[in-house]
């Protein structure tokens, strides 16, 4: 097949462009984008890096839409033609391109959010807590919803493993470049406003090309610490009352603002970063301390900087608004501790009681930040009777709009985040546990042990200072006995002695592999009846959390038994907790990546076993999730909108009895497919040679090289069994390799398996679980490639294995169609496939380049280059931009 000459070429790729039905303005965005970054790569990039961009862009447009083996062999060549410098730069320009395809794809979410707030039925969606609400109530009674919406949490919890592929100097960079756009968005069509957007956009761009796209070092635990504080800081602080209020504000209609909100908190926000040592041996008890630190300066000077604010708004004069007997009297005693502020306050604010406060107020938090004793507040609950004290004389008062406006948005983020932001958790392995257990009571001492003693000590003086609500979640990974959780109640007083008392601990039994998941149901009955945890079982109302994992499942038996096998743990935990009388929370260790529990939040909530939610729902949000989640204010609002309105709804009559009928309608699909698909899944990974196979096709010895975090990849020096391999890189390198083998495997033959093809066409519409479980499959598969797969799977010298994936891959796809309907992979999810669409020939450009380098760098007999190792991480890095996802 010849090459295209160029007037071809740009049609080839206008039609293309064309063809992917994007909505008009995020056209013109990527359009914009597309080519401010082609003039950067003429200015900056060496001679011919644009015209090298554009043959490969070509070469890989026309392979992906004419399919032909002809076509997709030119591609390769113009990949493997370029030299080690040259694919280097080209690597980098198709990265850049995906962050800002990703940036105006986020700027399309945020404008039609946007767009549905300005009309008077944006809080009606079908998916918010609004509507959910109004849904329940229906079925439930106004008052038991109200009950229900009292009790609702949503808990996400924060983890640094993976953090994301990309650098934060380019999240910075990306960040500015949104700012940047919202104002080209605004400006004049041909006025100097919009010609100076473009100006700074195209410098933006330059700097995003010419910033090192790797990191020269991995982060440390104190540096992910600081990533998900700026998440903190630019979004959620102010964001989750935004949530509140919009809540409310369709809740109580006209009368909202001026009266109490309906609305209680109901986000908690968790954290891993700094606090998770399990397999982490750079988390120790002083990053413990300094992360519990760092986040409780990032809250006070939030709440310091907001009570400035609401106070410098409430000009209040005593004439119109009075202050109450209790205001006074609070007056007092604030003056009596800050006379020299509190006389200056009241010289500049003479007849303003409330503002005078609230002006106090602040000085005080910031007195808590800085460990000023005399000023300082002991405890959160102290300063929240002093803000409910200024709303209720200003509700006395008749200022009901002051009582319930700006003011209540400090309460609710006092509420939410006390002085500690998120309470950090601990976790660590059972098997440290109880070999530091055993040099105690041998009388021996080692660094491992006096690391494990010193992370209580870390916990009793964080909750010393920040208030128990700091970290108080303890997490015991592989838990297989009763003695597991109670060793922890034994090291936290070994820790602290006799005489002193130990630190508060609510320890969480993490069930991860498949074993412990079926095991699961009798561990946590003993565990109820040991004396060492019913004591605080007692204490705590009978609560009762239980961690499940998602990601070692399903390196244990395959996505589809794991996913079955997880569905039977909760049914059965749930079970087992409402017949003893016990308030169970699940937490959910979910991935970002679908091979480790990933996809859409809500339509899982939904699809939960009865009583597994109970209007309680808690996860891990991961590495690139994080961002894409919570980075931008009014996505962020979003997501929390509807996964609250999911956590309302799972607990629903009509939704319970759903699940529980399908459940039940189907257990004999159910049967089949998890024992098919294990045999399948056995067949692969179970075959002799299979893991040192599996690091050869795939990038995974590199991936451990790329500084993504700062927690280890493996857990041995080599890989000889998937034993060694943590789950992240597991999913990850199949990622890379685009086979994405750890979120479909097993699934055709379970379909096969089941064989009546009606049958299960009327269970994906009717069993909640299955249609999440084949529309995760068909978003993975979608972002697979079997011509790419293929290639990867050739460089293992092993031909068996190599066509049983593609044989499952190809069985896979054919029963995911023919179950979903249509004719393609996503038929009936058109926005998610316009997008997978519109980015899978720009990653198969950057795929065509990873394997020039994998192939070489697998070479036996060429020399180690350190010119291909850094094409191969700047290929991941690139991969990872284009497909979303890492671990």
């Amino acid at each position: 097949m010849q090459e295209l000459t160029p007037t071809e070429a740009i049609d080839l790729v206008g039609r293309f462009e064309a063809g992917q039905e994007l909505p008009e303005e995020m056209r013109a965005d990527v359009r914009v984008l597309g080519s401010l970054l082609g003039r950067v790569l003429q200015e900056s990039g060496s001679p011919g890096l644009f015209e090298d961009v554009e043959r490969l862009r070509t070469a890989t447009i026309q392979a992906y839409t004419d399919e032909t083996p002809e076509a997709f062999a030119r591609a390769a060549r113009v990949a493997d033609g370029f030299s080690v410098g040259r694919a280097d730069e080209v690597a980098r320009a198709f990265t850049c391109y995906f962050h800002l395809v990703n940036l105006a794809e986020e700027h399309q979410r945020v404008r039609i959010l946007r767009e549905r707030d300005g009309r008077a039925v944006s809080a009606d969606a079908a998916d918010s807590i609004a509507t959910a609400f109004a849904r329940l109530s229906e079925e439930v009674g106004e008052d038991a919803a109200h009950e229900r919406l009292r009790a609702l949490r949503f808990h996400p919890v924060f983890t640094a493993h993976p953090t994301e592929a990309r650098r934060r100097a380019v999240s910075a960079s990306i960040r500015r470049l949104s700012e940047l756009l919202d104002g080209y968005d605004t400006a004049a069509e041909e006025g100097s406003a919009r010609r100076r957007a473009e100006r700074r956009m195209l410098e933006e761009i330059d700097v995003l090309w010419r910033t090192a796209p790797l990191r020269a070092e991995k982060p440390s635990p104190t540096d992910e610490v600081r990533s998900v504080m700026g998440v903190f800081d630019e979004t959620l602080y102010t964001a989750v009352p935004h949530v509140y209020r919009r809540v409310d504000d369709t809740l109580q209609g006209d009368e909202a603002g001026a009266r109490a909100p309906i609305v209680r908190p109901f986000v908690r926000l968790g954290s891993w970063v700094g606090g998770d040592r399990d397999g982490n041996p750079f988390v120790t008890a002083s990053v413990t301390r300094k992360a519990a630190a760092i986040a409780s300066e990032h809250v006070l000077r939030g709440l310091e900087r907001t009570a400035l604010r609401v106070g410098r708004g409430l000009t209040l004069d005593a004439a119109s608004t009075p202050p109450s007997d209790a205001l006074l009297a609070l007056w007092q005693r604030l003056r009596a501790g800050d006379e020299e502020a509190a006389a200056e306050i009241a010289q500049r604010s003479p007849n303003e009681p409330h503002r005078r406060i609230m002006l106090l107020l602040a000085r005080r938090i910031a007195a808590t930040r800085t460990r000023d004793a005399d000023l300082a507040y002991r405890d959160p609950e102290h300063l929240l009777a002093d803000l409910r004290t200024v709303q209720e004389s200003l509700a006395a008062a008749g200022a009901a709009r002051q009582a319930y406006g700006h003011l209540q948005q400090l309460v609710w983020q006092v509420e939410t985040f006390g002085f500690h932001l998120a309470e950090l958790e601990v976790r660590q392995h059972s098997a440290v546990h109880a070999r530091v257990l055993a040099r105690l009571d041998a009388g021996e001492a080692d660094d491992e042990t006096e690391e494990v003693l010193d992370t209580f000590r870390a916990i009793a003086y964080i909750q010393e200072r920040f208030g128990p609500k700091a970290a108080g979640r303890y997490i015991v990974s592989f838990t297989r006995s009763a003695d597991d959780l109670a060793a922890v109640h034994r090291l936290a007083r070994h820790a602290v002695g006799e005489d002193a008392t130990p630190p508060v601990l609510d320890v969480i039994p993490l069930f991860e592999t498949f074993a412990d998941l079926r095991a699961a149901p009798g561990i946590l009955a003993e565990i109820v009846g040991h004396p060492a945890f019913a004591a605080r079982l007692e204490q705590t109302g009978r609560r009762l959390e239980v961690m499940l994992g998602y990601s070692d499942s399903s390196k244990d038996v395959g996505p589809v038994a794991a996913n079955l096998a997880l569905y039977e743990a909760q049914a059965e935990i749930a079970e087992w907790a409402q017949r003893i009388g016990i308030e169970l929370t699940l937490f959910h260790g979910r991935g970002g990546a679908l091979g480790r529990g990933g996809g859409p939040a809500n339509s899982a909530i939904l699809a939960q076993p009865p009583h597994s939610v109970d209007g309680r729902f808690k996860l891990t949000e991961q590495g690139e999730v994080i961002f894409a989640r919570y980075g931008d204010p009014a996505i962020a609002m979003r997501h929390i909108d509807q996964v609250a309105a999911a956590v309302l709804m799972a607990s629903a009559p009509s939704n319970e009895s759903r699940n529980r009928a399908a459940a039940e309608r189907y257990a004999d699909i159910a049967r089949t497919m998890d024992a098919a698909s294990r045999e399948r899944f056995f067949a692969l990974v179970k075959e002799p040679g299979f893991a040192p196979w599996f690091a050869r096709v795939t990038p995974m010895e590199e991936i451990g090289q790329l500084a993504l975090g700062s927690r280890p990849a493996r857990r041995g020096l080599s890989v000889e069994s998937l034993e060694d391999l943590r789950a992240i890189p597991w999913v990850f390198a199949w990622t890379q390799a685009r086979i994405n083998l750890a979120g479909w495997f097993g699934l055709g033959s379970a379909l096969e398996a089941v064989g009546d093809e009606e049958r299960l066409r009327e269970a994906y519409q009717e069993w909640p679980l299955l249609r999440t479980l084949v529309d995760n499959v068909a978003m993975s598969l979608a972002k697979a490639d079997a011509r790419i797969a293929r290639r990867y799977l050739d460089l293992g010298d092993r031909a068996d294995l190599a066509d049983l994936v593609m044989a499952e891959m190809a069985l896979t796809r054919s029963w995911v169609i023919r179950v979903t309907g249509g004719d393609e992979l996503l038929a009936t999810k058109p926005v998610l496939q316009r997008a997978v669409k519109m980015r899978s020939p720009y990653v198969d450009a950057l795929s065509l380049l990873q394997l020039r380098a994998l192939r070489a760098l697998r070479d036996a007999d060429a020399p180690r280059d350190p010119e291909q190792e850094r094409l191969l991480l700047l290929s991941v890095s690139g991969v990872a931009a284009g497909l979303q996802n890492t671990g």
